[in-house]
């Protein structure tokens, strides 16, 4: 299933991609703004001239919803659509411009290795469903191209020249400094997510070896010698998942110097214990205050 919005990169999408690789496409209206709905509607016509079954999915969003937020809607109702209609995929039309700007973005928030990678080109978004993103290899401007060559008008969203949002801030210096090469920046990051996916190789190897199990109780411990602190970090997260829980960086960091430090430290749900190998099992519940 493709997600068209009706942007020059979306509707690049729905003529790039052949159409016996997927069965329908749909548009999101997230009900921001008030010409909303008839962009869903033009995408919806160009569909039907080309015989492709699309669909409107409608959000009721507050108004101020952020872009984070109407992203996170918009991915949930896509990822709920595809599944009610047996479908496994769903393409959008990232590019390289994009990844570029998207690097830039997560560099000056100190971001990881993870962060850094960028957009992946496919990852799970839940209930069977996986996200791919096919045109990462394509720079806006030759999407732009392709669609004015078709005799079709895009839709422009306003907010993707907002100045309020980081990325438009990323896109702004990316044209006013030719040195910062949008191509060559999302090659670094497809770089990067290599590197990702190997430590995660790594990982799977080194926790059969250094993570273990305690039968018959939820506690679970961990030989941190010697592991260089990404490694280590990485473990952590693994353990701190399977009690369900997602710590952020600095949380894990103290955490792990209280270990180091050999002092037991609770973070969320779950209670460490330093000694030659580190434990970890689900923390007591607290006890009520005399004034509760």
């Amino acid at each position: 299933m493709l997600a068209v919005s009706g942007g020059p990169d979306s509707l690049a999408l729905l003529l790039l991609v052949p159409a016996e690789s997927y069965v329908r496409a749909a548009t999101v209206d997230h009900g921001l703004r008030p010409e909303s709905r008839a962009e869903a509607e033009h995408v919806a016509a160009i569909c039907a001239a080309r015989g492709i079954a699309h669909d409107i999915l409608t959000l009721s969003l507050p108004p101020g919803t952020g872009q984070a937020q109407a992203r996170e809607a918009r991915y949930a109702a896509l990822g709920e659509w595809c599944r009610a209609h047996g479908l496994t995929h769903l393409a959008t039309g990232h590019h390289a411009d994009d990844q570029a700007e998207t690097l830039l973005m997560r560099l000056a928030r100190g971001a990881g290795l993870a962060g850094l990678a960028g957009i992946r080109a496919e990852r799970a978004l839940g209930g069977g469903v996986t996200l791919v993103r096919p045109l990462l290899g394509y720079r806006k401007a030759e999407l732009e191209a392709i669609v004015a060559a078709a005799g079709l008008t895009p839709v422009r969203d306003p907010s993707n020249t907002d100045p309020r949002y980081d990325r438009t801030a990323a896109r702004a210096l990316l044209a006013a400094t030719p040195w910062l090469d949008p191509a060559r920046l999302a090659r670094s990051a497809a770089h990067l997510a290599e590197a990702e996916a190997a430590l995660e190789w790594a990982i799977d190897r080194l926790g059969a070896e250094r993570m273990g199990a305690e039968a018959g109780e939820e506690s679970l411990s961990l030989d941190p010698t010697g592991l260089p602190p990404e490694l280590l970090r990485r473990l952590m997260r693994r353990i701190f998942a399977r009690f369900g829980e997602e710590p952020r960086g600095p949380e894990l960091a103290r955490l792990t110097a209280a270990l180091h430090e050999g002092r037991t430290a609770t973070l969320g749900t779950v209670k460490a214990t330093p000694g030659r190998r580190w434990t970890f099992n689900r923390a007591p519940p607290r006890r009520a205050s005399a004034k509760d």
